[in-house]
């Protein structure tokens, strides 16, 4: 009676952790240290294959990819804009749709999706986030001729959106460009630490 018990027991373990590992979406947090590429490679290795793979498809490479989730997300993977209130209290929504390791909006995610079939894509599993970012950045290269290694310009179009940045709507925010110089440094950075992982 009491193996049957056991045995009973662990069958509902089994199934409980194979619907949570279902239900999360195959997301994962924060690495523990997210300034240290050969650290996150170590902690993350399914990021890793994930954005290979993406640099294979779309051309963009993995350290530009890593200083863009770094600078959006911070790495996790349910990551929402900032809520507004209307008079200082009362909740009226979110700045924008963005979500997720990529903090794609809604549209763009749509657009993605029905461009490459990837209709079951979610923005907070990574492997279709390090898709998704290389899709675009894809396209800014083909639109506006931005070279995929170029984190700075590359950056600015995700932000701005493609029209955006062809108009140069980058040009009245400052902060803006300053951000995109530090995706600029740490995508540099991300580079000469990959290439001396051991």
């Amino acid at each position: 009676m009491a193996h049957s018990f056991r045995r009973a027991l662990t069958r509902f373990a089994v199934i409980s952790l194979v619907v949570l590992t279902a239900c999360s979406g195959g997301s994962e947090g924060p690495p523990s240290n997210a300034e240290n590429a050969c650290m996150i490679k170590r902690e993350r290795p399914s990021w890793f294959r994930a954005m290979a793979a993406t640099e294979k498809r779309w051309g963009v490479p993995v350290n530009v990819q890593l200083a863009t989730f770094y600078q959006e997300s911070s790495f996790r993977p349910k990551a929402r804009t900032p809520r507004r209130y209307f008079l200082g209290f009362i909740p009226a929504g979110r700045v924008s749709t963005a979500y997720g390791y990529a903090q794609a909006i809604d549209g763009t995610w749509e657009w993605y999706q029905r461009d490459t079939g990837k209709r079951r894509a979610k923005r907070d599993r990574f492997a279709d986030a390090s898709d998704f970012m290389g899709w675009y950045m894809a396209r800014t290269t083909q639109t506006a001729g931005v070279h995929p290694h170029d984190a700075y310009n590359q950056y600015l179009a995700y932000h701005e959106g493609h029209s955006g940045f062809q108009r140069g709507s980058y040009n009245r925010k400052p902060w803006l460009q300053n951000t995109a110089a530090r995706v600029q440094s740490r995508a540099n950075t991300y580079a000469a630490q990959l290439a001396s992982c051991s």
